[in-house]
């Protein structure tokens, strides 16, 4: 049962397994109940982490500005929190659902996460961002719908679809931690692939009609591995990619590495036949595929058609794709920064970081860091540590801006300062054999170069600095590098992490205090009155919490 207020009525809808659109003017009201239950992977039951009863979890539909005020129970056995991929939390970093930002919503207990969708439209999704608990579940999509009177830049879909793709594992979520904890790593190749919370054991299966054209919004929702997304017989047409409406350009496949969304266009052009959706892994050493079934609903049978799928290790071919994505600079539609979306490529750079993964063993159990630095939680969220003036917790310029030669891995808990509308170039140098997935909460940044070897500032040469793909989550290919640039226009305390949970988990993160001296409400919003206190803060008194 969910609520919602419009036109100043409270309204009242009955959900089943998708929450449906409304035409919300103003704040949707939310529910969830978050409980262990069965899941079947394989034909194998296992406990997975279920919203209101359902894996995936519900959808939330709602337009640009829309207010979400989401009511969590937490009847786990475990903490929890959720995190929300690619929403950008305006000034608002307070309800990231990261545990650098929160505290962990105790079992048997609730937390109501209120935050405004500004000046967004495109595909997102949220997850639990607490160990490793995304391998259970908890997981589902958010669409946000541009308002009526701004157009987007192509015809309304017969229908939108909505894949949840993601790597799975035999073993259980604790399991997995249990591993982690113990020093080891997860194993690289998984046990299998899902779309929307289905294996092997099912095939999952779409009805369209002839002639039509459909929306797929397709999100990377696993732990570690980069998958590849195809329609036999069928052209993709990529119309967005995370909020950015792109260039439209045609597709066989698409690689989709992890924690990323992409949203295209399907024209159903083909003879009535029942066609596979084909899912895969890449860059691993071998392939692991599940296959749905688009079937047309005069469909004749089922035709059998060659894939064409790229070679699992072909890394040129990913990157001329991931080159070719670029931004429509003639849609109409929000803009998280109007200016920087149209000229970032003759803003003034005012802070370069290099920023580059390592692996080693730190008293024998398995580290990553970034810059060598291996992140480890304080016992209290840094956020309410720097709003309560908590003192050593944290440490700002505990990870340095460009990686340090020799020395090892070191333990800290790692944050790095930055000024209020400074102008970021980031480089993400990755020196070792796997492909790597970056994210940043609270922002998206321009994805201006991706190529093979070492940066240099010649590399500069090679940037698009006219129409880059702006987004959240970007991907490094082995032993390549990708330059992003970011405007720091959203105070917070925001985490920047690798997309593959383990690593993550084990180190590979810091948090970005983007910081401004005036204190203002109308850079940051205050500490919510209903927020969670823990650790050295939990003591603390709410009352002198500023309205």
């Amino acid at each position: 049962m969910e609520w919602w207020l419009n036109g100043g009525v409270w309204m009242m809808m009955m959900t089943t397994t998708i929450i449906s659109f409304v035409k919300a003017e103003d704040t949707l009201f939310y529910n969830w109940r978050v409980t262990y239950g069965k899941i079947a992977l394989d034909t194998l039951p296992r406990r997975g982490i279920l919203i209101n009863g359902q894996f995936p979890g519900p959808e939330i539909r709602s337009l640009t500005n829309d207010n979400l005020v989401i009511n969590v129970q937490n009847d786990l056995d475990d903490p929890f929190l959720l995190s929300w991929n690619g929403v950008h939390m305006r000034k608002n970093s307070y309800q990231d659902g990261v545990y650098g930002t929160n505290c962990p919503i105790p079992p048997g207990k609730n937390y109501t996460y209120d935050f405004q969708v500004k000046d967004q439209v495109g595909s997102y999704f949220y997850f639990p961002s607490l160990a490793v608990q995304k391998a259970a579940g908890g997981y589902g999509s958010l669409r946000i719908y541009s308002l009526p009177r701004i157009p987007v830049p192509f015809p309304e879909p017969a229908e939108d679809f909505t894949f949840l793709v993601n790597d799975w594992y035999r073993r259980n979520h604790t399991t997995l931690k249990k591993i982690l904890d113990g020093g080891r790593k997860l194993p690289l190749m998984p046990d299998g692939v899902m779309i929307n919370g289905q294996g092997v054991s099912t095939v999952y299966s779409i009805t369209v009609d002839k002639g039509k054209t459909y929306r797929f919004r397709v999100s990377n929702v696993g732990l570690q591995t980069s998958l590849n997304l195809e329609i036999l017989g069928h052209q993709l047409k990529l119309i967005e990619v995370e909020g950015t409406h792109t260039v439209q350009t045609m597709y066989t496949s698409l690689d989709i590495h992890v924690g990323q969304t992409y949203s295209f266009l399907v024209t159903m052009d083909q003879p009535p036949q029942n066609y596979s959706i084909v899912v895969s892994t890449r860059f691993i050493n071998a392939e692991v595929v599940i296959r749905a079934t688009l079937h047309y609903s005069n469909s004749k049978g089922h035709k059998i058609i060659t894939a064409r799928r790229p070679d699992p290790d072909d890394v040129e071919w990913s990157i001329k794709q991931a080159q070719s994505i670029r931004t429509n600079l003639t849609a109409s539609g929000p803009r998280t920064n109007p200016q920087g979306s149209y000229h970032y490529g003759k803003m003034k750079i005012s802070r370069t970081l290099i920023l580059e993964s390592s692996a080693a063993l730190v008293k024998r159990k398995q580290r990553y860091a970034i810059n060598g630095v291996s992140f480890v939680p304080s016992d209290t969220p840094l956020k309410l540590a720097d709003h309560f003036k908590i003192k050593d917790v944290f440490k700002v310029g505990t990870i340095p801006d460009k990686p340090r030669r020799g020395g090892g891995i070191r333990l800290d808990t790692a944050v790095m300062g930055a000024h209020h509308n400074a102008f970021l170039e980031i480089i993400f140098q990755n020196r070792e054999k796997i492909v790597q997935s970056y994210h940043l909460d609270g922002y998206n940044f321009w994805v201006v170069g991706i190529n093979k070897g070492i940066w240099s500032r010649a590399s500069r040469r090679e940037y698009n600095l006219k129409d880059a793909i702006s987004r959240s989550t970007t991907q490094v290919y082995p032993k390549s590098w990708t330059a992003v640039y970011v405007a720091l226009d959203n105070v917070g305390m925001w985490n920047l992490r690798s997309q593959f949970w383990a690593r993550q988990y084990l180190g590979q993160q810091f948090y970005l205090r983007v910081h401004s001296p005036n204190h203002s409400p109308k850079d940051e919003y205050p500490l919510p009155k209903n927020a969670l206190l823990c650790g050295r803060a939990s003591n603390k008194n709410m009352s002198i919490i500023t309205p």
